[in-house]
């Protein structure tokens, strides 16, 4: 019998078998696939692995996302890309390969897309093509339909690991120096508000999480996302609020700006939006203005300098201010702003940290205290290099004398 035969009977008798029971554990699913599996064989032999293979096939088409669930359990995985139900690209420490596995047929994948978005309440289709979606494990995903893509539907999973990354992990991988990070770990106690910049996949997500996890247990913290991401497990005052895209008829739209707004009422000691895109960057700032220190966002730039000016812009879409009074509203609320690069190697490092000193006679006043000094490459093409003190003092030192934390940031300066 041919195999693709073979996992159809077999999943057809599967589901028939369990039909009608109310909670189907894994463990019914592969007792009713073994017993199937014998009566379709009829004697004939087939090898213990070909029959566990069979069996976990019909458990991933029946509970989880069929051919797609081996690369999820793979750990070594950290970005799964479909281009069609033909081309599937996964990631491997940083490395881009093409996946030795495929869809049966669109209609297949097309499936295991409305099983995902289902999950988590969000609808796509023909009308609404474009959906972003997680996973139960938190696995960010985002959806394109046809008539968008035009070669098949594309879903592209940002997978996380099981382990909350801490900023040990990250030290140890030279994404950051130990200094640096006892200076951020202060900052985020004496609330300081804190920018996290960087390209697409330079690990702003990641960086925001390890942020978070020096925020003091006994505060009240309000996180704002798209997609729940973050994993904050430090702090038991915790709120988590996520978008919800409008339903079909174009009503229940709740937008990050919305939440923000709400998340106002609710007592927060902190606000942490996972990133800015649009508008809402206006109401994040007059968060961080309005007695909400200590607060944490994320956004897409080339440059700390980069970063400001598309938070201009950002601002300039939800609202008819003058330019000189959005750039000191800017200037007021932010306090550092961390910038991430992805290297040559595809490693990820911290390139800058920057202090927003003020704003005076139409520029912004930048006081880098740590810059990424390049010092060549290695055997293998790994960059080699470090990130650095500079020689200049940290300028605002009001919330550290306040709060009573210790930093060492200007120890030995002049």
């Amino acid at each position: 019998m041919d195999v693709s035969q073979l996992k159809d009977q077999l999943s057809a008798q599967v589901a028939r078998q369990l039909e009608g029971t109310r909670e189907i554990t894994d463990e019914q699913v592969r007792q009713a696939a073994q017993e199937a599996l014998t009566r379709l064989l009829g004697g004939e032999y087939l090898s213990v692995s070909d029959r566990r293979e069979l069996v976990n096939e019909v458990l991933n088409r029946m509970k989880k996302l069929g051919p797609l669930q081996p690369l999820l359990d793979d750990r070594s995985v950290t970005e799964i890309m479909i281009n069609g139900p033909e081309n599937v690209f996964i990631e491997r420490a940083g490395r881009l390969t093409k996946a030795d596995m495929r869809f049966e047929s669109r209609k297949q994948l097309e499936d295991i897309i409305q099983r995902i978005v289902s999950k988590v309440n969000r609808t796509v289709d023909t009308s609404n093509p474009i959906c972003d979606a997680r996973l139960e494990d938190g696995s960010r995903v985002n959806v394109v339909l046809n008539p968008i893509a035009l070669d098949g539907p594309v879903v592209t999973i940002r997978k996380f690991p099981e382990k909350v990354l801490q900023f040990e992990d990250l030290i140890r991988w030279g994404a950051i120096t130990p200094e640096a990070a006892r200076f951020l770990q202060a900052a985020v106690k004496a609330k300081y508000n804190i920018f996290v910049s960087g390209g697409t996949g330079s690990g702003k997500t990641t960086f925001l999480n390890a942020l978070s996890s020096f925020i003091p247990a006994d505060e009240r913290i309000i996180t704002i996302e798209d997609s729940a991401e973050l994993q904050i497990r430090t702090v038991p005052n915790l709120v988590r609020l996520e978008t919800r895209n409008a339903n079909t008829e174009g009503k229940g739209a709740v937008t990050i700006r919305d939440l923000i707004r709400s998340s106002l009422r609710m007592r927060p000691e902190r606000i942490v939006v996972g990133e800015v895109r649009g508008a809402e960057a206006l109401d994040m700032l007059q968060a961080m203005n309005t007695g909400h220190d200590g607060s944490l966002s994320t956004g897409h730039a080339n440059s700390p300098a980069d970063m400001l000016s598309r938070l201009e812009t950002m601002v300039l879409t939800g609202a008819d201010f003058p330019m000189d009074a959005i750039r000191q509203q800017i200037a007021s609320a932010i306090d550092l702003i961390v910038h991430l690069g992805r290297m040559s190697d595809k490693s990820r490092k911290t390139l800058e940290i920057v202090e927003m000193v003020g704003y005076h006679k139409g520029e912004y006043e930048l006081n880098p205290l740590f810059h990424f000094v390049k010092e060549g490459n290695g055997p293998h093409g790994e960059v080699l290099g470090q990130l650095r003190r500079s020689e200049n003092p940290m300028r605002h030192m009001q919330k550290f004398e306040m709060s009573g934390v210790d930093t060492t940031i200007n120890e030995g300066m002049r």
